[in-house]
């Protein structure tokens, strides 16, 4: 089976591709020629999910799965959410962004906080989506080199490290992605 997963996030791409079993051949926007920039413009991180993988069906009819991610913080009512790529900005850089989550947070008496992956699966005129929580907390500092995003900042459930610390192998296990492509990848092992 061959199948687009609808990013040029080559951190993403890594991150699924471990996941994904050798039956399924995975490929990149770049890889179908799509190199124009995805609207992301709903106010979900469902809706952008849906949209994106929407987007690839509709301009290059290949079937196709998209993601959004948002991190989810309890004491800033659910923000950044929907623009945590770009909370601090249109430049999408995550050490801003981490600064201002960081700074917003700097008295807050609760750190608890949620990563939220919704994948939307477009196969065969059908749409499909599926959702990956990982529960966890926001440090005071930056922790780690590894991971990407808010990694160094999110320690999970259970966890006296950040994603930024702990391997793909133990993020992918625990983390808000890699149960969403979980579900995908049952999903599609039983299509």
């Amino acid at each position: 089976m061959q199948i687009v997963f609808a990013t040029n996030n080559k951190n993403k791409i890594k991150e699924v591709q471990s996941l994904i079993p050798e039956t399924i051949e995975l490929l990149s926007l770049e890889d179908i020629g799509c190199l124009e920039y995805i609207p992301e413009t709903q106010p979900t991180i469902e809706g952008n999910a849906i949209q994106k993988a929407e987007y690839v069906k509709n301009n290059y009819n290949y079937d196709c799965f998209a993601d959004d991610t948002g991190l989810e913080v309890t004491a800033l009512n659910g923000e950044p959410g929907v623009l945590s790529a770009r909370y601090a900005g249109p430049q999408r850089n995550a050490d801003d962004n981490m600064n201002k989550l960081l700074s917003h947070l700097e008295n807050a008496s609760s750190r608890a906080a949620q990563f939220k992956t919704v994948i939307a699966l477009h196969l065969n005129g059908e749409l499909k989506t599926f959702t990956g929580i990982c529960k966890g907390e926001i440090t005071t500092e930056k922790q780690g080199e590894k991971g990407f995003g808010y990694d160094p900042i999110f320690k999970a459930e259970g966890y006296s490290q950040t994603f930024a610390e702990i391997s793909l192998e133990e993020k992918n296990k625990v983390g808000h992605r890699g149960k969403a492509v979980t579900q995908l990848i049952q999903f599609l092992n039983e299509f």
